[in-house]
């Protein structure tokens, strides 16, 4: 099965910026279901300072919880809690205006004159048959009305932006008393997805409609991918894909921004900081191009924790 980074890279984004401030509880999991092993790794200087750095979904099912023990002991250990976003703005009633700012036309142009007559005609299949008015969409970016295609047919199928890794431990935190801190803004994560090309927008609408027909078997294999903690195959079957076919893209997405947080994370590892949990889109820690081998390549060493420890 062909598995599409674009829209993932992408989508994972838009999960994080459009959740709000209104939260679900998740409740536990189904029985006899064992918990998600999400990719942790251990981080740690010589003075002892240690940071964790677990990969996230951003949106998950209520029968994604508990997770496994080592994600929990990791997270009773942390000082501090470290997202991509700050919490305050993920939650603040600010954010979807920003978002729809950035969405809407101002290039005089409609929706349909972006798509080929064969695209159109596939959006307005879709539209019809979710019940969505496409007269609402056509002053929108093409790059947004992708997205909610995704987002769509992934809450179809129960994955809540409100359940995502982020939100869990961003209310855990709350509870906890414990600080929190981002690595970027709102509006630096709006930027990158304004910024795509009108071909690359194209194309994440395309493999969106695309993964709808097909029953959502990319949508499934990703996330089943995440609860198992297969970092090979989601890097070798999944990121590589969007490597290969949009470099620019995923330079702007993954590489680059996993540059500017490399030495923002160094600070956490410096004498006295103590312990840090750092929770980011799980694309970021793979590969050459992840902080977890940048990190290494720093001098630190780095482990990956085993899914049941418990210390």
């Amino acid at each position: 099965m062909k598995m599409r980074w674009l829209r993932w890279g992408c989508a994972s984004l838009l999960g994080l910026l459009l959740v709000g401030a209104a939260l679900s509880v998740p409740q536990a999991g189904a029985a006899g279901q064992a918990p998600p092993t999400p990719l942790l790794w251990k981080v740690s200087a010589r003075d002892g300072t240690t940071l964790y750095l677990l990969g996230s979904f951003h949106l998950l099912k209520p029968d994604d919880y508990p997770l496994a023990p080592a994600v929990d002991a990791a997270f009773s250990q942390a000082r501090r809690v470290v997202f991509e976003l700050p919490a305050e703005q993920v939650q603040s009633p600010a954010l979807a205006a920003q978002m729809l700012q950035a969405a809407t036309r101002t290039d005089g142009r409609s929706l349909r004159e972006d798509l080929s007559p064969a695209q159109w005609a596939a959006l307005q299949d879709y539209a019809s048959a979710h019940g969505m008015a496409i007269e609402a969409l056509t002053n929108f970016e093409v790059w947004f009305v992708g997205l909610n295609v995704s987002l769509s047919e992934m809450a179809a199928q129960g994955l809540d932006p409100s359940l995502g890794l982020d939100q869990h431990f961003m209310r855990e935190a709350a509870r906890a008393g414990k600080p929190t801190a981002g690595l970027e803004t709102a509006a630096e994560q709006i930027a990158l997805l304004d910024g795509m090309s009108l071909e690359e927008q194209r194309q994440m609408l395309a493999e969106a409609l695309d993964d709808a027909r097909e029953g959502n078997q990319q949508t499934r294999a990703l996330h089943d991918a995440w609860r198992a903690g297969d970092a090979k195959r989601l890097w070798s079957e999944m990121a590589l894909d969007m490597k290969r076919q949009y470099p620019a893209l995923y330079r702007n997405i993954n590489v680059e921004r996993n540059d500017r947080w490399v030495p923002k994370l160094d600070a956490y590892l410096q004498p006295g900081q103590g312990t840090t949990l750092v929770v980011v889109g799980t694309l970021h820690l793979l590969g050459e191009d992840g902080v977890v081998e940048k990190l290494r390549a720093r001098g630190y060493r780095v482990e990956r924790v085993a899914a049941q420890s418990t210390w």
